[in-house]
């Protein structure tokens, strides 16, 4: 049995965790920690794991966090890189929800995300928790960057392209839409039902943190650097990413052979029939990203649907794949779910 802590599991993210580990056989909950609800039931907060974690909150200086096998971290950026080296130092691995070990270049992650790092060295040996980009790397890995939400859509959507150096790496637009829950489990004004509820915008268009975080991994692929417009946008739904991608043609390809060919053993990418629009409610509570790949009027721009529930594959489904991986488990435990309709 693998032993999980969690540290912050009082968020969307942390609840979804909890929801898929609580039904995977191989790992033993540990500890739950929040210093603000300590003492108090899981089950009493997330009435729906009533019956599945029997757990209460902990402190985590009370959760003896050091005889984990494995410490997820579902807190709010500039949390884990505190608490990553004594852990490691004690044998534990890490899988990071957050966004402070996902960019390698330590000064672009403090521009963008207003702190100083707290331990730069341990960024180099994190490994980026993308399993259709990483697999192999992520086996061994110590630490593990678990991929942002709109990351994670725009990559799975760009990547067959820029590997088969069939597009224009300089031109590529990501006109992306996200539900709420996307922000967290926070009292704003901006996210309240009356503010998001018949009314759709978007923000952050002179520039998202996401955007180094995929840029850094298309440039990965392309192995060379890539302009990226990168535009969010916030929807009246819950969960769930749909990613508008779009990119200009270089030469001729079978752009559904090639995606067909790409992901022909990823189980949790679904290559959708040509002509296809996935919906995110597709997706939800699925660990899986939808796709289909267009060329209006046989032009010289393709376009690329790619969806998610952003806090399945976008987060915590895709933290348990690579936990899964990391322990040499299959990749599916726990993660087979059938999507919620409607």
């Amino acid at each position: 049995m693998i032993k999980v802590g969690i540290v912050g599991g009082t968020g969307y993210t942390g609840v979804e965790l909890l929801r898929l580990l609580a039904q995977h056989p191989q790992v033993e909950l540990r500890a739950i920690t929040s210093r603000a609800d300590q003492g108090m039931p899981v089950s009493q907060m997330f009435p729906s794991l009533r019956g599945y974690v029997d757990l209460c909150f902990t402190s985590q200086d009370e959760a003896h966090l050091d005889q984990c096998d494995l410490v997820f971290f579902a807190t709010p950026n500039g949390i884990a890189m505190h608490h990553a080296r004594a852990l490691l130092d004690a044998g534990v691995r890490i899988i990071d929800l957050a966004a402070d070990f996902r960019i390698q270049d330590v000064k672009v992650w403090e521009k963008w995300y207003g702190m100083s790092h707290a331990c730069p060295d341990l960024v180099s040996e994190a490994i980026y928790g993308l399993p259709e980009s990483n697999r192999e790397q992520i086996k061994n890995a110590r630490l593990v960057a678990n991929p942002g939400c709109y990351p994670t859509a725009v990559q799975l959507g760009f990547m067959p392209l820029l590997e088969a150096g069939i597009v224009d790496c300089n031109s590529l637009i990501a006109d992306v839409k996200s539900g709420a829950s996307g922000a967290g489990r926070k009292a704003e004004a901006s996210i309240m039902f009356a503010e998001v509820a018949d009314n759709f915008k978007a923000y952050s268009v002179s520039g998202h943190r996401h955007l180094p975080e995929i840029s850094q991994g298309l440039a990965r692929v392309a192995q060379q650097k890539v302009d990226l417009t990168f535009v969010p946008h916030l929807t009246p739904m819950i969960r769930g990413i749909h990613a508008t991608l779009y990119a200009r043609i270089q030469c001729d390809a079978d752009l559904q052979a090639l995606y067909e060919r790409h992901y022909a053993n990823e189980i949790f990418v679904d290559v959708m029939p040509a002509g296809s629009h996935p919906e995110t409610r597709t997706v939800r509570g699925a660990n899986c990203c939808r796709i289909a790949v267009h060329r209006p009027q046989q032009g010289n721009t393709v376009v690329v649907l790619s969806i998610i529930d952003n806090l399945v594959k976008g987060a915590a489904g895709q933290a348990v794949q690579n936990m899964n991986i990391m322990f040499g488990l299959p990749e599916t435990i726990a993660l087979t779910g059938i999507p919620l309709l409607p």
